[in-house]
C-alpha cells in the first residue's frame, strides 16, 4: 500500500470510531509495522491533521474534521459504486480490496449507493490458503516486466511447465484469463488463471516488449476468439 493511501486510511479508521485506537490496532489493519504507524502519524500531526492522542494510549480524530467534497454528480456516484462492485466477479482479492477501500471513500463524502445491489458470483475468489495464485502477482509481472514460470493444468489435465511474457488480464464472468507470449509454444497462449497451480517469477525481465507485445496480441481481437484456452 502506497503512503499517501496508508495516511488516508488511518484518517479514515480513527474518523469511525469514537474510542482511541492504539498504534498495535492501525498497524494491524493497514498490515505495517508500529513504527510505521507512528512515521505516518507523526506526518498527519505535521500537516495540522487534527489527531490527538500518543503512543501507548492511543489515537483519536478530533470532531469535525472532514475532507474535501469529491466533484461527483448522483448517477457517477453510482456508477462508481456498481463498477467497483462487480470487481468482487473477479476472483482478484487485491483488486476488490482496493474497491473496498474506494467505497469507504465514497461514502465518507457522500451518503452510499447501497441500494444498488450486485450479486458477488463469479470467478473463484484467489485464496492462497486454498492453493490459488493471487491475482496480483500476473498484475505486478505485467506491469514490470517480468518473465513468469508456470505450472498450467489444461481442461484435458496435461500439465506442463511454461515461462511465459505475460501481456495483459482478461476478466470474464466466470474466469480470469492470463495472455502471455509462451516461450514454450513460441507463440501468444491464454492461461485460465484457475488452471496455474504454480507461478513464480523469474531473474529474466523483457524490458520495453511489453506494449509491442500487448499491439500485437490486441490485433488479434483474442477475446472474441472461439478458440479455448490452452
Amino acid at each position: 500500500m502506497r503512503r499517501s493511501t496508508r495516511l488516508f486510511e488511518i484518517i479514515q479508521i480513527l474518523r469511525a470510531t469514537d474510542a482511541p485506537v492504539t498504534a498495535e490496532a492501525l498497524a494491524e489493519k493497514l498490515e505495517v509495522s508500529v513504527r510505521t504507524v507512528y512515521r505516518d502519524i507523526a506526518a498527519l500531526q505535521a500537516q495540522r491533521t487534527p489527531i490527538e492522542g500518543e503512543a501507548g494510549v492511543g489515537y483519536m480524530m478530533r470532531r469535525g474534521y472532514d475532507l474535501p467534497p469529491l466533484n461527483f454528480d448522483a448517477e457517477e456516484v453510482e456508477a462508481l459504486w456498481v463498477g467497483l462492485s462487480m470487481l468482487a466477479r473477479t476472483g482478484d482479492s487485491t483488486l476488490q480490496q482496493a474497491a473496498d477501500r474506494v467505497c469507504r471513500k465514497i461514502e465518507a463524502l457522500r451518503a452510499p449507493a447501497d441500494w444498488l445491489q450486485v450479486a458477488p458470483w463469479g470467478a473463484p475468489m484467489d485464496d492462497p490458503a486454498k492453493g490459488c495464485v493471487p491475482i496480483v502477482n500476473y498484475r505486478e509481472a505485467i506491469r514490470s516486466e517480468r518473465k513468469l514460470r508456470i505450472t498450467y493444468v489444461n481442461a484435458e489435465g496435461q500439465r506442463t511447465e511454461r515461462i511465459v511474457r505475460p501481456v495483459a488480464l482478461i476478466y470474464h464472468i466466470e474466469c480470469t484469463m492470463l495472455a502471455a507470449w509462451c516461450e514454450l509454444r513460441n507463440g501468444f497462449r491464454h492461461f485460465r488463471t484457475d488452471r496455474i497451480w504454480a507461478c513464480a517469477p523469474t531473474e529474466d525481465h523483457f524490458c520495453g516488449q511489453g506494449a509491442p507485445l500487448r499491439a500485437i496480441w490486441q490485433e488479434k481481437d483474442p477475446w472474441t476468439d472461439p478458440t479455448p484456452p490452452h
